[in-house]
């Protein structure tokens, strides 16, 4: 499986070259195009409830489409908010990501939720998060461009909550309040994480839960009938 990411950092795209007898998972709805002979199979991966956890606890589809090629084909993919595409080659290791951020993976990455307590409470991101398990290409996306943070032993990484992409499982992590309760509520900044160990955090220059604060407030409400 070869791949190209396209016209990053702001409206980036994936396409991927499929030779005979290679699969590739993705989230439901990101296809833009394809060509040459693909079987397209959508399903509820991993059975209903694995599914369903994802979708309701994790901000993923329910359905993900695999993409079987009988000779070679091109597939593009896109994510659904405006930002970059990173590939990661996992190696019989975990990659914790945020919700709304997995694109594709190789069918034998196992893509599940993990309940972390109430630390991993993000903002927008409820309770759990995604957990991309195996060997194989990944594709996760942001919104925004994407940045690498390298955690070194005795160092903390703070990131607002809302700019979070994914992380390393040899990284741990804690969620606070930006100061007192004041701080949280007025400042606009709210929950941070503080991340600690040894591995690398990427981060996203937009957040979802800042645009839409902006956005909401914006929108014409229905006035009451007279």
């Amino acid at each position: 499986m070869d791949y190209e990411i396209t016209h990053r950092p702001s409206y980036a795209q994936l396409t991927l070259t499929l030779e005979a007898g290679e699969t590739v998972r993705a989230e439901g709805g990101a296809m833009v195009s394809q060509s040459g002979d693909l079987d397209i199979q959508t399903q509820a991966e991993g059975g209903l409830l694995k599914s369903l956890s994802r979708s309701v606890l994790g901000g993923e589809s329910f359905f993900m489409n695999t993409f079987s090629a009988n000779g070679p084909s091109t597939i593009q993919l896109a994510p659904a908010l405006a930002g970059d595409v990173q590939h990661h080659e996992l190696d019989s290791e975990t990659l914790f990501v945020q919700s709304t951020s997995f694109l594709a993976s190789h069918p034998d990455i196992e893509v599940d939720t993990k309940f972390g307590g109430g630390r991993s409470f993000f903002g927008g991101e409820g309770l759990f998060l995604l957990q991309l398990t195996g060997s194989g290409p990944a594709f996760i996306s942001s919104y925004g461009a994407i940045d690498q943070h390298t955690v070194a032993p005795g160092e903390t990484l703070t990131v607002d909550t809302g700019h979070i992409v994914a992380f390393e499982e040899s990284v741990d992590f804690d969620v606070r309040k930006v100061g007192g309760l004041k701080s949280t509520l007025f400042s606009g900044e709210g929950l941070v994480c503080e991340f600690t160990g040894d591995g690398t955090v990427w981060t996203q220059t937009r957040s979802p839960d800042a645009f839409l604060a902006w956005l909401i407030p914006k929108l014409p409400t229905q006035s009451s009938s007279q």
